[in-house]
């Protein structure tokens, strides 16, 4: 499993320099590698009707039971960022989504993370905002991690 992981870092290292940052309003540390499908370089094109893909990979700071993931658009209007909390649903429950493991989780663990973010129509065209994922301890709230990723909405690949 350490393999798979170490290939995953050393095949995807360009596009997690380029696409994701550490979060600048929200606590945590960056997760140890970060994958957004499709995205080189920031900001990443999402397009309306796909789905942003978010793999992340990381050591929890001590043993957990259960994680949720928030997610926070910031959209600046003039010189004011105005913080946009957005509603994750069913996949704000992050051990549902764990590629190699279940919750409860022990300290210091490998875990593999992806989230699947359905980009829907009521994004407006054109929307450039960063936006930040954070998995946070469901007891605690504490972060367990946090990245930012600068984000523009286009139009969907192709018309229904």
């Amino acid at each position: 499993m350490l393999r798979l992981v170490v290939l995953i870092c050393a095949v995807f290292a360009g596009a997690y320099a380029q696409s994701t940052q550490s979060c600048t309003v929200n606590s945590g540390n960056l997760p140890l590698h970060t994958i957004i499908e499709g995205c080189e370089a920031a900001p990443c094109a999402l397009p309306q009707r796909e789905d942003l893909v978010l793999h992340a990979i990381f050591k929890p700071p001590y043993s957990l039971d259960s994680m949720r993931t928030l997610a926070t658009f910031y959209l600046s209007i003039g010189a004011i960022s105005i913080p946009v909390p957005y509603d994750l649903g069913e996949i704000s429950y992050t051990c549902n989504y764990l590629n190699n493991r279940s919750c409860p989780v022990n300290q210091g663990e490998i875990l593999h993370y992806t989230l699947r973010l359905h980009i829907e129509e009521i994004f407006p065209q054109g929307t450039s905002a960063p936006v930040e994922f954070r998995v946070i301890d469901d007891a605690t709230h504490e972060a367990i991690f946090c990245v930012r990723v600068p984000i523009v909405i286009t139009a969907p690949l192709s018309v229904a």
